[in-house]
């Protein structure tokens, strides 16, 4: 009996840890939705300027973003960094197959999609909590997107 206990014990230690780290995750989740509103990443006419090549703004995020990633890998590498389970940060190299269909392909389609619906699939949620919720009907469309592709995913060439 005392065995089964501490085993009930130790499941709900897990779960509270569990449930602790996605809280975590959920208040960082918050503030980078906050972020988005606030830096006007998600705003259609910030997406629209930068289709149409009139402004710098989207450019300038979206540069720093690759340059703190960038900076980010190097660290992670130069460090021999570790996750939160103490086992190494393995990032495997990128095989280059050169330019082939499906990337521009992908890129026009991902592309098209933004332009046409003024909003990345990043933000949707961040979007729908600043009260846009006309953006459903984007995130339904995302969501049957993606079923689409894990259907035809066996078919197509990978």
């Amino acid at each position: 009996m005392a065995k089964s206990t501490k085993a009930a014990n130790r499941s709900d230690a897990a779960s509270t840890l569990r449930l602790g780290s996605m809280l975590i995750y959920l208040v960082l989740g918050i503030i980078f939705g906050i972020i988005l509103i606030k830096s006007e990443v998600v705003s259609w006419f910030r997406i629209q300027e930068m289709f149409r090549f009139q402004a710098f703004h989207m450019y300038g995020i979206i540069g720093s973003a690759i340059a703190v990633a960038a900076l980010s890998f190097f660290t992670i590498k130069k460090l021999n960094l570790r996750d939160r389970s103490g086992e190494p940060i393995v990032i495997p190299p990128k095989k280059w197959e050169g330019i082939g269909t499906r990337y521009w392909l992908g890129g026009i389609i991902f592309g098209l999609g933004w332009a046409l619906l003024g909003a990345c699939p990043g933000p949707i949620f961040a979007l729908f909590g600043a009260g846009f919720t006309v953006i459903a009907i984007a995130f339904l469309s995302a969501i049957a997107g993606t079923w689409v592709y894990g259907y035809l995913r066996p078919k197509l060439p990978h």
